[in-house]
């Protein structure tokens, strides 16, 4: 039996996300939103992510659940702990810190 690798150690490239964000309609704004989350997961997390896009005048009961008081909000169910952005996700800086990717970039040697 070898004990070559550490159970303890996760491949943060392995992480999947799992992200919702909450729009209002086909308003400026919220296709800003979409375009740019979609931009910043293909640049950042290609491969690694899924991205329900829930319209809170199509789909209420869910804004209502999830206690979204603004749109366009962002929730990153997974990894856990649960992060919520709310905006339009225009500064890809403070997305990557909301979705807590610093860490990695970091590590990268990128930021």
């Amino acid at each position: 039996m070898s004990d070559d690798t550490n159970d303890d150690t996760v491949d943060e490239k392995s992480i999947k996300y799992v992200l919702r964000l909450f729009i209002t309609g086909t308003t400026p704004r919220s296709e800003e939103a979409i375009r740019n989350i979609k931009k910043i997961c293909e640049q950042e997390l290609k491969g690694r992510y899924e991205l329900e896009i829930i319209d809170i005048y199509q789909q209420p009961e869910l804004a209502k659940k999830e206690q979204i008081l603004a749109a366009p909000t962002l929730i990153r169910k997974l990894p856990l702990p649960l992060r919520k952005l709310v905006g339009d996700m225009s500064d890809k800086e403070r997305v990557i810190i909301g979705l807590e990717l610093i860490h990695e970039k970091k590590k990268d040697g990128k930021m």
